[in-house]
Formats: structure tokens, sequence, C-alpha cells
């Protein structure tokens, strides 16, 4: 008896960076709300724009956790909304070009896995190495971020799979 394994091989192909950009940017739209929905009703939370202040902390420097989690302040979550999109555009380039390099744009199961992997090790990364340069996103760690960053990859993976148009015969490998 025969088990198809469907190991997927690694093959530079052309992906569809517009598809992959608005992927990663609505998948880092879901993520967002995720976020904002779990600071904002969660017990122990200190705050629904502390996350905000934390993301604009990246670019604004420590200073701009100073202020008090529970004010709106417009500077801040602008800061925050251009760094956030920009990361989950750039997030969705790179899961597209992995999911074109190993074919796992054809099938949506496998663009569905490779989303949720995608997500857990963008959580590590952006909580459990990038935290010893900015040491305030420790506080962040934890399921509720791990299950947030899963759905951002199942997202983006599975608007860029809805969204992507086909290469082209030109592109077609031979």
């Amino acid at each position: 008896m025969d088990i198809p394994l469907h190991l997927h091989r690694w093959e530079r192909r052309p992906f569809d960076w517009t598809a992959a950009a608005v992927a990663g940017f609505a998948g880092g739209a879901v993520l967002m709300a995720l976020e904002l929905l779990w600071s904002a009703f969660a017990p122990g939370t200190t705050g629904a724009w502390r996350l905000s202040q934390m993301v604009a902390a990246l670019l604004l420097g420590p200073e701009a956790m100073w202020s008090t989690p529970h004010v709106f302040d417009l500077g801040t979550v602008a800061t925050a909304l251009v760094i956030h999109y920009m990361l989950g555009i750039g997030f969705g380039l790179v899961l597209g070009f992995v999911a074109a390099g190993v074919h796992g744009d054809d099938d949506t199961t496998t663009l569905v896995g490779m989303g949720a992997v995608f997500g857990l090790l963008l959580y590590g990364l952006n909580f459990h190495l990038m935290v010893h340069w900015f040491p305030w996103f420790a506080e962040l760690q934890g399921v509720g971020t791990a299950i947030a960053h899963i759905v951002f990859g199942v997202t983006a993976a599975v608007l860029y799979r809805r969204l992507a148009r086909p290469p082209t015969e030109a592109h077609r490998p031979a």
C-alpha cells in the first residue's frame, strides 16, 4: 500500500505581490481587532490603548508608553497603526513568497497549516526573540497573543489563496 506524503520541495516561483500585501494587511486588521478585544475585556489588562503605546514605542521610543493606557492619543494610535499595518504587509509578502515556493498555494488545507505555523513562528519571533531589544512586549507573552498570531497567519494565507492570480504561462516552470 502506497501512502502519499505530499512532501513539498522548494521551487522558486513568482507570486502575486499585490495579493500577498492585501492578505497581510487584512490579516493585520484581524490581529489588531483580536488584540484590542483581548485588551479591552480580559481581566488584569492595563487598558485598551496600552497595545497602541507599545507598538508606537518601536518608532517613538519607550517614552510613548508613559501616558495613561486608558487615554486615547491620536499621534500614538496613528503611529501604531502605520507600524502594525506595514509589518502585516511585510509578513504577508513573506508568507506569499514561501507559499508559492513550496506550492502551498495550490491546496487550501496545506496553506491553512502553513499559515498557522507561520503565525506561531511570528509569535515566537515577536515575543520571545525581539523582546531582548523591546522588553516591554514581554507582558504580552501568552496563549492569547499566540492564538491571535496563528489567526493572523491563517487569515493571511487563506486570503492570499483567494486573491492570488495564477501565474501566467510565461511564468510557469517548464
